[in-house]
């Protein structure tokens, strides 16, 4: 039988069967206590092993083309144990420098107290991170397109330089979402997500996910075991249920934010729009390359940098929220958001600018965002 297509594996790759009822959706499991006799191995929440979580597992590794899966609590405990499960005192890890605040946050206050050596690089040319490379380094860590500047590196370049360096290559694919990119295809170790934006799609849950080879996943769930970062059985049923949808939400979000970054590539109030699908973008011809589609997030930056939050308050459709990947569209300021955490300095390092405002374009009808956007600017 040939590969399921994206939307049926989306709905039926993973799913448990109701066998005593004959249900069309999965069944829930919320025990946390198992029979522990004439079993093959203890069944326990924080072992990751349970019904739904082992079901939702598999749909993940599905719709990134893993051997397995596994879901966390949240997206930045997902990258946390992509990276510990294998890290010890005195080993290094190359960074991409444009990298989710959250993440960028838990590198510079975090990996001193372990003893864990770092290196940001400001570039996306593989051959600035050949030079980074020491004995000690163990992983290189990527995020692709990048939040929020929505950079893009080349992939197949970086699974290949680990692999010449024997490294852990890691991707945050979180913006792409598995509909848009494969990272595993590429060559690339482990897939981090943060279950929370796409996956999700509704704004209602918190969690993160991982995609790999089992080996890997083994390794990472004999560490996390410790870490206490699972997640609970009725969000794990709720996530299952939201990826059913996936396919259609990112398609439509697609082709919206193609048409928004267009729309405001053009307008004379804007000086700047990050988006891989705009022919300008620097790195085009390689999104092309990688990705399926361009993804739903763009990011943009007013000539009246100063007036980033005044605009943001004009809108009536699009509304301002910290998080993205939603049904609804959602506009944001990474300095006051998702990089409020790192410093002014930092920020400034990473060309992130308080005028920068990041947008999540949802599934709406196109016509009612642009008309958004224009009151918007007429009032501006």
């Amino acid at each position: 039988m040939s590969k399921k297509g994206l939307n049926t594996r989306c709905i039926h790759d993973g799913e448990l069967h109701d066998e005593k009822y004959k249900g069309a959706v999965s069944p829930i499991y919320l025990s946390t206590a198992y029979d522990y006799l004439e079993v093959e191995d203890n069944k326990y929440p924080r072992y990751f092993n349970t019904p739904n979580q082992l079901a939702l597992s598999k749909k993940i590794a599905s719709l990134e083309n893993c051997e397995k899966g596994l879901v966390f609590g949240s997206g930045i405990a997902a990258i946390f144990a992509s990276m510990f499960s294998f890290l010890k005192s005195g080993d290094h890890v190359v960074f991409q420098s444009s990298l989710y605040g959250g993440t960028i946050n838990l590198i510079v206050k975090e990996f001193e107290k372990f003893n864990i050596e770092y290196t940001f690089v400001e570039s996306l040319e593989i051959i600035d991170y050949i030079n980074e490379i020491k004995s000690n380094t163990k992983i290189i860590y990527v995020e692709t397109p990048s939040n929020p500047l929505l950079e893009v590196i080349d992939l197949q370049g970086v699974a290949d330089l680990a692999k010449q360096h024997k490294l852990i290559s890691i991707i945050d694919n979180t913006f792409a979402s598995p509909i848009n990119q494969n990272p595993s295809d590429f060559g690339i170790d482990i897939v981090v997500h943060s279950a929370t934006k796409y996956l999700s799609g509704h704004s209602d849950i918190l969690a993160g996910a991982i995609a790999s080879s089992k080996s890997i996943i083994d390794q990472i769930i004999d560490s996390s075991v410790n870490y206490g970062g699972n997640l609970s059985e009725l969000t794990v049923w709720l996530l299952e249920r939201s990826i059913k949808t996936l396919k259609l939400r990112v398609d439509a979000q697609n082709n919206n934010a193609l048409k928004i970054a267009n729309f405001l590539h053009k307008n004379k109030n804007i000086s700047a729009v990050h988006y891989p699908g705009l022919s300008s973008h620097p790195q085009h011809e390689l999104s092309k390359k990688q990705m399926k589609g361009f993804g739903g997030m763009l990011s943009f930056v007013l000539k009246n940098e100063e007036k980033a939050n005044d605009f943001t308050r004009l809108l009536k459709l699009i509304k301002p929220a910290m998080s993205l990947g939603g049904v609804e569209s959602t506009i944001t300021s990474p300095a006051l958001t998702s990089h409020a955490k790192i410093t002014q300095q930092q920020r400034n390092k990473f060309g992130i600018s308080d005028g920068m405002l990041r947008f999540s374009v949802g599934i709406e009808d196109y016509n009612d965002l642009e008309n958004d956007l224009v009151q918007a600017f007429e009032k501006l």
